[in-house]
């Protein structure tokens, strides 16, 4: 039976950035160090498959430092920590190691240079998400607020209009983001905004790799887990660029092919997190059931790359 014909359009840039790949090899290199078992603060990333395949390696994912016993290494997630935590690890006298990367580390170092210049700061993210709590984390209680949208901007209580910052989630919707912005500048015209824009260069591009896709695609996947912020930006990034079908999924399993019906055209991406082993399942899938012609689509190159701590290259 000949299959339909359909051409799969491939966002470039997708998948791991280097803030992700550096947090993976992370945890690697200090079960190569260490030997198992490594504990890790949080998802080390959000995604399932990359926590599962380093589970069977021998790390031990816990929520809270109180769950790691003090004689084995404990490694913060890439999100980021609040100060208390690295302070805890101390105390307990743990051997840790930080892999929060490092365009999140930018993120807190101008949060308390505001800080120490006298700015409350108000920080754009999403409640709840760890990168999120690590950053506010950074300084006392009060001295960071949260907004999520214009509407929030317009109900800030703030100590003085005259003296505030502002900084960002890094893994934000870039033109979401723009809005909360113009909002704070409009209700705050003092506001100091950061010397270079917060979200992160990966997250950035891969929304432009979507708009680009999404003009010919007449649906979109996002390889990515449900709890990854970048990846459910995409979705958002997506639709909102005219793709009609715009959907999340972890694996090739999740793929509702009777919303796909008819399609001639499709578009696959991949959040920052989310590996090419699972993009490369999802197209192989797509293979499967139609005549796949791929075409990439490329709207800028990556060739980031961020240093392990020192504590791993040393020699044991």
């Amino acid at each position: 039976m000949t299959k339909p014909p359909l051409t799969l359009y491939l966002a470039a840039p997708r998948g791991f950035c280097a803030g992700v790949d550096r947090a993976i090899k992370i945890v690697e290199m200090a079960l190569a160090k260490w030997g198992a078992p490594v504990y890790v603060r949080h998802e080390i990333v959000h995604n399932k498959y990359v926590v599962d395949d380093l589970r069977t390696k021998g790390a031990v994912f816990v929520e809270e430092l109180d769950e790691c016993p003090t004689d084995r290494p404990v490694i913060f997630s890439a999100h980021g920590v609040p100060k208390s935590v690295p302070a805890e690890a101390a105390a307990r006298q743990m051997l840790y190691v930080d892999a929060t990367c490092p365009l999140v580390s930018k993120v807190h170092i101008e949060a308390e240079r505001h800080h120490e210049n006298g700015l409350q700061i108000v920080m754009i993210g999403h409640a709840g998400h760890p990168e999120t709590v690590g950053t506010m984390g950074q300084l006392p209680d009060g001295e960071v607020l949260l907004v999520e949208t214009p509407a929030d901007v317009a109900t800030l209580d703030v100590r003085d209009a005259n003296r505030l910052a502002f900084v960002t989630q890094t893994t934000l919707s870039v033109d979401d983001t723009a809005e909360v912005v113009a909002a704070l500048q409009t209700r705050f015209p003092a506001i100091v905004g950061p010397h270079k824009e917060d979200i992160c260069y990966a997250t950035t591009n891969r929304q432009e790799a979507v708009k680009a896709m999404a003009e010919r695609a007449e649906a979109m996947l996002v390889v990515g887990a449900p709890n990854s912020s970048n990846s459910k930006r995409l979705v958002e990034v997506g639709a909102r660029a005219g793709c009609a079908y715009a959907q999340l999924v972890q694996r090739a399993s999740d793929i509702d092919w009777r919303a796909l019906d008819g399609i001639r055209s499709m578009g696959i991406t991949a959040g920052a997190s989310a590996p090419e082993v699972l993009v490369n399942e999802v197209i192989d899938a797509f293979r499967a059931r139609y005549d796949v012609t791929v075409e990439v689509i490329e709207t800028a190159q990556e060739n980031v790359e961020f240093k392990v701590p020192r504590v791993l290259r040393e020699k044991v």
